[in-house]
């Protein structure tokens, strides 16, 4: 069950209540009895963990790691020879 922080705007009181999402959220403070007691917006309180999250991969401004590449770019498709290469063409 959630946890709810409640707070009264006549007395001042904050309280953290459980309980369920379903339930009809409270209106009467239970310290000074006014009708003033409502819940609050707050952070959610959990944290992502692992790979592909902002905490691991991009929290001091870099790229996640990739994996490391041969020297030699990778051709998409096959050459009939290394004339007609455009990647060896270019490499040499």
């Amino acid at each position: 069950m959630p946890i709810y922080a409640y707070a009264c705007s006549n007395c001042g009181l904050q309280k953290d209540i459980m309980q369920k999402m379903s339930d009809v959220p409270l209106t009467t403070c239970p310290e000074c009895g006014k009708d003033t007691f409502t819940k609050q917006l707050t952070a959610a309180g959990f944290q992502l963990k692992g790979s592909g999250y902002y905490a691991t991969d991009f929290k001091n401004g870099s790229q996640p790691k990739k994996a490391e590449s041969s020297a030699e770019p990778a051709c998409a498709t096959p050459c009939a020879s290394a004339n007609s290469c455009p990647i060896a063409s270019s490499a040499a």
